[in-house]
C-alpha cells in the first residue's frame, strides 16, 4: 500500500505525469493499493474510486 499526499505538488508537469503513470502501473500490474490525497482533478482521474471531502465532510 502506498499513501501519497499531493505526490506531484511541486513537480514539473512532465515529472508529475510520470509519477501518475507509475502509480497506475503499480496498481494495475502489481495490485498495489494507492491512497492519494490531492487537489488536482487530473490526478484524481487516475483513481478507481474518488472520495471527495469538503469542509471536513465526505461528499
Amino acid at each position: 500500500m502506498i499513501f501519497a499526499d499531493e505526490p506531484t505538488g511541486n513537480l514539473h508537469s512532465d515529472q508529475a505525469l510520470s509519477i501518475m503513470q507509475l502509480f497506475k502501473e503499480l496498481n494495475e500490474k502489481d495490485k498495489i493499493t494507492i491512497v492519494q490525497v490531492t487537489h488536482s482533478d487530473v490526478n484524481a482521474t487516475y483513481g478507481n474510486r474518488i472520495i471527495r471531502i469538503m469542509d471536513g465532510q465526505v461528499q
